[in-house]
């Protein structure tokens, strides 16, 4: 164990040197213009699946970085509350269709997120240079991701069924998607899809749990993802939950919603433990373990 280990623990030590690595290759910029503004950007738009991507091999993490990106667009898309709903779905629906064309670009979200819509480009550049593997892979989950964001466009989310189906949609696919890549690599078996989704529904609901209050103050239009099923036992209006009046109730419901989320570990812990390459072992196991201490730290307010 290291000095940090020694005053911190293992586990801060861990996350140094992950960190660490994470930086290093943060500083290898890759020669190629498309690829260093795919590396770049990743590191812009999400740093903790930058921090995880390091793990994995430069072939495979070459597939894993565009598949994120072409996902975190399609997800930009759905997000951005200011594009009208009989512009934004066809969008949605057809969005696999467009990688294959590096020319086309659609102006939408804020800050990093337009940065990465003005210069997709350079990702659907990337994508073109991929194995048709790892394309076949991304252009299938960009497709089911695209046609069940439409869906809930003009969809709440009632019941506890819908909230798995939505869940499904723009996170349990990613698994499923995460699970084609390492198995076109030659470094996994394929593995079973419900496993695959438990992976990210779990990471998902936890998602959503924690940003409740981020998403009910959206501008111009609150984003509601928490079921009806779950909320309306507490509440009459969802947004009530944030008001202090409410608070036990609120602790009582937050409490419901991490258990469901919960139910998803099991099932996780399946999927990993059936994984064979330790890279992906790791690449996977981190941001479980990190989101499982979310959720204890959420769980009766921490």
């Amino acid at each position: 164990m290291g000095v940090v280990g020694a005053v911190l623990g293992p586990e801060a030590e861990a996350l140094v040197r992950l960190r660490v690595a994470a930086g290093r290759l943060r500083r290898e910029v890759p020669a190629d213009e498309h690829w260093a503004f795919a590396y770049s950007m990743l590191h812009r738009v999400s740093r903790s699946f930058a921090l995880v991507i390091q793990q994995l091999g430069p072939d495979l993490r070459n597939a894993v970085c565009v598949f994120y990106l072409v996902l975190r667009a399609l997800d930009t898309v759905e997000d951005d509350t200011s594009i009208p709903t009989e512009v934004k779905v066809p969008i949605l629906q057809e969005f696999h269709h467009h990688i294959y064309n590096r020319d086309w670009h659609f102006s939408c979200g804020t800050k990093d997120y337009k940065i990465l819509m003005d210069k997709f480009h350079y990702v659907l550049t990337a994508f073109l240079e991929l194995g048709s593997g790892y394309q076949e892979a991304i252009e299938e989950i960009t497709r089911r991701m695209g046609a069940g964001m439409a869906k809930f466009i003009c969809k709440e989310v009632e019941t506890v069924d819908d909230y798995d189906e939505y869940c499904h949609y723009v996170a349990g696919l990613v698994g499923i998607g995460l699970s084609r890549l390492f198995h076109a690599a030659g470094l996994e078996d394929l593995a079973p899809e419900s496993l695959s989704n438990s992976m990210g529904l779990f990471l998902q609901k936890v998602n959503i749990t924690r940003d409740y209050l981020e998403d009910i103050n959206e501008i111009p239009k609150s984003r509601m993802f928490w079921p009806r099923e779950i909320w309306s036992k507490y509440v009459d209006k969802l947004e009530d939950l944030k008001y202090e009046e409410n608070s036990v109730k609120a602790v009582k419901c937050l409490n419901e919603m991490v258990t469901n989320g919960l139910i998803h570990t099991e099932d996780c812990l399946r999927y990993m433990s059936a994984l064979k390459d330790i890279a992906v072992l790791r690449f996977c196991a981190i941001p479980q373990v990190y989101y499982v201490f979310t959720l204890q730290s959420i769980l009766n307010l921490g």
